[in-house]
């Protein structure tokens, strides 16, 4: 029995422990989605001037962020 308490209890704060970095981790987030929507206003405005490859450049770019 006093296993399972000592197991409970580790179990409960670590997990606590571990909830203090969300908002960290959002404010990673936040950065991100800033930086990639830099780089998607950045590909529009070359799209609508005309340079094609590099509102693709910029573009494929601000995808690239997204995946793993």
């Amino acid at each position: 029995m006093k296993k399972l308490y000592l197991i409970l209890s580790i179990l409960l704060f670590t997990s606590s422990a571990f909830a203090g970095s969300c908002p960290m981790m959002a404010k990673g987030v936040d950065a991100k989605i800033a930086e990639a929507q830099e780089l998607r206003d950045a590909g529009v405005k070359a799209h609508e001037s005309g340079d094609h490859a590099k509102s693709e450049e910029l573009l494929s770019k601000a995808l690239g962020m997204f995946k793993g």
